[in-house]
């Protein structure tokens, strides 16, 4: 019944092929991302995937029935050493090889092809495992030998006991917490540390060589020593903890990022070596897989679903290592050695302390810093209200180390432009140029605090693109720009290009798209397709004028090349704040793309252009391909 079942599953799994996602399925920009995603991977990939997890559980417990004795079956156990071993490799490939050569459409031919091959290798293999005698083994000869100093002679098999509610707890736990702190180290890593572009691979590179490690060696029992591994475990959670509260929460990229990825490599090697060590006899391996798959995937929901609609930060990090923690006391209690018991338990016990002691300082820091913290599946935002001797009171829109807007709050200077989008700046100037006309109609992808508004005046209209109802309800709350704008000004929500998509032209003088400034790059908003539609909002001597700002990547010659490929012309306005500008005053790169060549030949810009160095790829970003890798500083 189990060949049989699994045997249609595969079959009917290549109705979802090629695994491409339909137009009709296009966000509308008011539903529940989470939700929306959830269903979108579900009808797109959903009964592909499923087989796929399921698969390794399967054939190894087919590899299993097929051995001879007991201590040849538990074998079975190296393989998922050497199919989380696939993974990695998988991974490290993807963004640096495959990314960089195929497109999107033939990634998922190629993709769906090799799935076919994957279900003709899956059926065939079936076939065989059915033919071959013992292939439904009685699961008692799938138990564990009994030891030499047993009642019973060494060597003879015996009925293994179904593991118990709380061992299989104890695997849920295990797997669960190590899943949530990968998780939620990702996102302290990326959003408090540094945005930088691909840095995400590394700890999840490290989660996946802990179960390598984990599993790998004789039977399956892995490289981890309970007595030598676990106390460090405990210790570097407490350190990680302690790094929360550091130098203001945020330690310099060369401390923090070893800290947390190597804390991380540790606990997690801790969680699964421990899942190793209690592994069960192999006739009941797939139980043992199906509670270190749902602990997989509460982790996960719990940091990806739950945490943003219930936490105002990012809570998860601290809970995590207090959960490590508590989980290392269960495990010295389990310990049959009194002295390990001992030192394990008071390790872990201090660990719970020190991690409970640094979480209580992290929450104090973040309730003083914060007048405003909220979160939502975009990520957590912060409005920090802070004062000067220069500049008397100010506030400031933070996401992690992002800086999104400020806004000084005497009320003689609340209508200054800060930040990126100073008079100086290469939008500044666009606005400057155009305010020869008596009025003009300005489009602005991503909202920010409103800084932008500070141009407008009475006959102008201003209208804003911005997906995340978070800002959209703190620019209005917090900030002062959009309540001051002598304009008309509307703000649409929703994903930027979709609605653009969806309307009528809107015939913009200036259209800004600011939403590149940190890692994670919202590619289709920079794409010859994305291009396309600015351009058809724009007047006939309407300007695009895209923030290319970035530590880490340069993405001036990609706007370039793709301006060049739909014949406007194109401008990098670079502005370095000089020591008699004030401090509010950031350094920002501006791209313009217009066919309104003699704008660009303007005194007020074309004495500040700067050259745009030629790309190192020579295909223009599509939604089909792009690679973030090329771009890199």
């Amino acid at each position: 019944m189990q060949y049989r079942l699994h045997s249609a599953l595969l079959l009917v799994s290549l109705l979802w092929l090629p695994v491409l996602a339909a137009e009709s399925r296009k966000p509308s920009g008011l539903e529940d991302p989470s939700l929306h995603v959830l269903l979108l991977l579900a009808v797109t990939i959903g009964l592909p995937y499923f087989v796929l997890s399921t698969t390794g559980p399967l054939v190894q417990a087919w590899f299993a029935r097929s051995q001879p004795s007991p201590q040849k079956a538990a074998r079975a156990y190296r393989l998922f050493a050497l199919s989380n071993l696939g993974s990695l490799v998988a991974l490290l490939s993807y963004p640096f090889i495959v990314e960089r050569v195929l497109g999107v459409v033939t990634q998922a031919w190629v993709w769906s092809a090799g799935f076919v091959f994957f279900v003709a290798s899956m059926l065939l293999l079936i076939w065989q495992t059915g033919q071959r005698p013992g292939a439904n083994t009685p699961a008692a000869a799938l138990a564990e030998p009994t030891a030499p100093n047993s009642a019973h002679p060494a060597n003879e098999v015996t009925q293994a006991k179904s593991p118990t509610i709380s061992v299989q707890v104890f695997w849920l736990i295990l797997s669960g917490f190590a899943s949530a702190l990968l998780l939620s180290a990702s996102g302290h890593i990326s959003q408090n540390i540094a945005s930088v572009p691909f840095l995400w691979v590394l700890p999840l590179s490290l989660y996946l060589l802990s179960f390598v490690l984990a599993f790998e060696g004789r039977n399956g029992k892995g490289f981890y020593l309970r007595e030598s591994m676990m106390l460090p475990s405990m210790a570097v959670a407490a350190i990680m903890a302690w790094g929360l509260t550091a130098q203001d929460g945020i330690l310099d990229i060369e401390i923090a990022i070893p800290l947390y990825c190597a804390g991380l490599f540790l606990i997690c090697l801790f969680c699964h070596g421990e899942l190793a060590q209690s592994r069960p006899a192999p006739q009941f391996l797939t139980r043992f897989y199906l509670m270190i798959a749902l602990g997989g995937a509460t982790g996960g929901a719990f940091v990806s679903l739950i945490a943003p609609r219930v936490f105002s930060g990012y809570w998860e990090m601290p809970l995590s290592l207090l959960a490590i923690g508590l989980v290392g006391i269960w495990v010295a209690l389990r310990e049959a050695s009194p002295l390990l018991k001992t030192t394990l338990g008071f390790g872990s016990f201090a660990a719970v302390v020190a991690v409970g002691h640094f979480s209580a300082l992290y929450w104090d820091d973040y309730q003083d810093r914060s007048i405003y913290a909220n979160r939502n599946f975009y990520g957590s935002l912060r409005v920090q209200e802070v004062s000067t001797a220069e500049s008397g009171p100010y506030r400031r829109l933070v996401h992690g180390v992002i800086l999104h807007g400020l806004q000084v709050l005497d009320p003689d200077k609340r209508g200054q432009a800060t930040t990126y989008y100073s008079p100086s700046s290469g939008i500044g100037r666009v606005i400057a140029v155009k305010r020869s006309l008596p009025e003009i109609h300005v489009g602005l992808v991503g909202l920010g605090v409103g800084t932008l508004v500070t141009y407008a005046r009475p006959r102008d209209r201003y209208r804003i693109y911005e997906i995340n109802p978070q800002v959209v309800d703190v620019a209005q709350s917090q900030f002062f720009y959009l309540d001051n704008a002598p304009a008309q000004t509307t703000v649409v929500l929703g994903d930027a290009r979709l609605q653009l998509e969806r309307e009528d032209p809107q015939n913009f003088d200036v259209l800004a798209v600011d939403a590149f400034s940190s890692d994670a790059i919202p590619i289709h908003l920079l794409t010859q397709e994305a291009l396309s539609v600015y351009t058809r909002h724009l007047s006939p001597t309407g300007v695009l004028a895209i923030h290319v700002t970035n530590r880490y990547l340069a993405l001036a010659p990609v706007v370039k090349q793709l301006a060049d490929t739909l014949g406007y012309a194109s401008a990098l306005i670079s502005h370095e704040p000089e020591e008699s500008d004030p401090w509010t005053i950031a350094r920002s790169d501006w791209v313009l793309v217009t066919r309104n060549v003699g704008l660009l030949n303007n005194p007020i810009i074309a004495a500040h252009r700067v050259a745009i160095p030629l790309p190192s790829f020579t295909r223009p970003w599509t939604d089909d391909w792009h690679n973030l890798f090329d771009v890199l500083k």
